[in-house]
């Protein structure tokens, strides 16, 4: 998205909404698109959950609905309000490459480009921050429940994890795959998501650096048989979530992985706003306010290791 050009002192709101679709949808696990998003949550998403029991039975020649049974559970998905109060001297900027835009005054005016530059900062910043409380966030300050907190919370960890190297790396990942549900399996959307520690200890053991695997590794290339392209374990795709802990990884199909925001929500707003002519100073205010939260569907569907 090619930012726009800001020719007034102050900035207020009128992108706000693509401004924080790239803070927030910019967030690589978002990004990347291995969660479902669920967009335009203005305050709560349901989401219902049916199991099904007996739901097959001999033929014959009546209707009878005794014998099967459907239960239906609901998760809701209530997304955080969340902001951004950040106040920035312009002073500061005389030494920066962008002082030659403030011109020889001694009356700084907020350089539009800078505005540009301060808001596609600050929305790099809310991504990482939304990319962390994704999977390892605990509601509490500048946060929201992750998945991690979440599963743990309902059932703990399904495998009990442990420091993860190289030479270890692929019978852990073997533990995860030995736990996901039969019915799940072979899922089209099935993923593993791993943290950074865990991707890159195997991305090691298969160029051949762990006696499990020896030689030269995968293709013969050693240490050069990776150049980032997509990881999978014993079929099933490894997803790198980066804001995964360390020695922690989530078994789970996309489909049951819910983040949700309002980037449509009047709550939503972008500002960058020049102080001069409000309070005489040289101090420049950014003000971003948002929401997004994280919620599963079937628990008994994911491997939690952790």
């Amino acid at each position: 998205m090619a930012n726009p050009t800001i020719t007034g002192s102050s900035y207020a709101g009128e992108f706000a909404g693509k401004y924080l679709a790239a803070a927030l949808l910019s967030a690589d696990t978002l990004d990347s698109g291995t969660v479902t998003i669920l967009p335009n949550v203005k305050y709560k998403a349901a989401m219902k959950v049916g199991a099904f029991s007996d739901l097959v039975r001999s033929a014959d020649c009546d209707f009878d609905s005794s014998t099967s049974t459907m239960t239906l559970t609901e998760k809701v998905l209530t997304p955080t309000e969340l902001q951004v109060n950040l106040q920035i001297c312009k002073k500061q900027l005389h030494s920066d490459w962008e002082a030659a835009q403030m011109g020889f005054s001694a009356f700084d005016e907020l350089p539009p480009l800078f505005s540009d530059f301060v808001i596609a900062q600050v929305a790099a910043e809310v991504a990482n921050a939304t990319e962390t409380s994704i999977w390892q966030g605990s509601a509490g300050e500048g946060s929201f429940d992750g998945f991690d907190t979440l599963l743990t919370a309902d059932g703990g960890a399904d495998i009990t994890a442990t420091t993860v190297d190289s030479t270890n790396v692929i019978a852990q990942l073997g533990l995860i795959v030995d736990a996901i549900p039969s019915a799940v399996y072979g899922k089209e959307d099935l993923n593993i998501y791993v943290s950074s520690n865990i991707a890159r200890a195997y991305v090691r053991a298969l160029g051949g650096f762990v006696a499990t695997i020896g030689g030269a590794g995968t293709d013969n290339k050693g240490s050069q048989w990776y150049n980032g392209g997509q990881l999978s374990f014993e079929g099933v795709n490894l997803v790198v979530a980066k804001g995964l802990a360390d020695n922690t990884a989530v078994a789970a199909q996309k489909s049951n992985l819910f983040f949700g925001t309002g980037l449509l929500d009047d709550r939503n707003v972008v500002k960058v706003i020049d102080m001069a002519d409000i309070d005489g100073s040289q101090n420049v205010r950014v003000v971003m306010r948002y929401t997004a939260g994280v919620q599963y569907g079937v628990r008994g569907d994911i491997v939690l290791y952790s």
